[in-house]
């Protein structure tokens, strides 16, 4: 969906569409609360920063997500799979670029583990059975996709989608493309902190905020408030 679409989650029919929406794109629960990663990487014994880059629909909703994850530092709204020269909102948006909106997470390992990052992002931050789109955002540039920097990282990743397969923990196949990152490019200035400067927003009250408060819910211990 363009930015003109989602700016047309504005008003009474904004709202009125979005909540048909909401019903239609019914996310593929899972049938409990996903477990714990069998395979992940241990925390660190010292301080420190790592990041990871994921994808999973709207950047805003994932940012916003992330945000409220506690060992989290800072994440960054931008693009990834495709080239520095097509990085552009405007590019990305044709869904012919083969970038995905995504979200690049700098996180403490002494306090958050790649694997609990994962859970959060399978269990609250998107669908993962929804292919090339996610509620009422259509377009491969909103596919599910983990882009990993590393091979421990491409392990522990492939090592929990094949754990929630085996668990049937999704009613539907996850569709979670696993890739090398080649490059992350930072959105536009106006798509940093979207959710956190536009809590009012209907599309984000609609389609966000409920993922936050699922994270609040599901997740306490790891849940940091603003």
């Amino acid at each position: 969906m363009s930015r003109i679409s989602r700016d047309g989650f504005i008003g009474l029919a904004g709202i009125a569409l979005a909540a048909v929406l909401l019903f239609v794109f019914v996310p593929s629960r899972a049938a409990g609360p996903l477990p714990n990663p069998k395979i992940d990487t241990p925390l660190a014994a010292a301080k420190g920063t790592q990041s990871a880059v994921f994808a999973g629909g709207c950047f805003w909703g994932m940012e916003g997500v992330f945000e409220h994850v506690k060992g989290v530092t800072q994440v960054v709204s931008g693009f990834a799979g495709g080239s520095a020269a097509t990085a552009h909102y405007e590019m990305v948006s044709t869904g012919t670029t083969g970038h995905a909106e995504s979200v690049r997470i700098s996180y403490d390992p002494a306090r958050i583990s790649y694997g609990q990052l994962l859970q959060v992002f399978f269990s609250v931050a998107h669908d993962p059975t929804e292919r090339d789109r996610q509620g009422p955002d259509e377009g491969t540039q909103y596919r599910s996709a983990i882009f990993y920097a590393n091979s421990e990282q491409k392990r522990v990743a492939e090592a929990y989608i094949a754990q929630l397969g085996a668990a049937h923990a999704f009613a539907r196949p996850i569709v979670t493309e696993v890739t090398p990152l080649k490059g992350f490019y930072a959105a536009e200035a106006y798509h940093q902190h979207y959710l956190a400067l536009h809590p009012n927003e209907p599309y984000i009250v609609i389609n966000d905020l409920p993922k936050i408060a699922n994270l609040k819910r599901q997740f306490p211990a790891l849940y940091v408030s603003d």
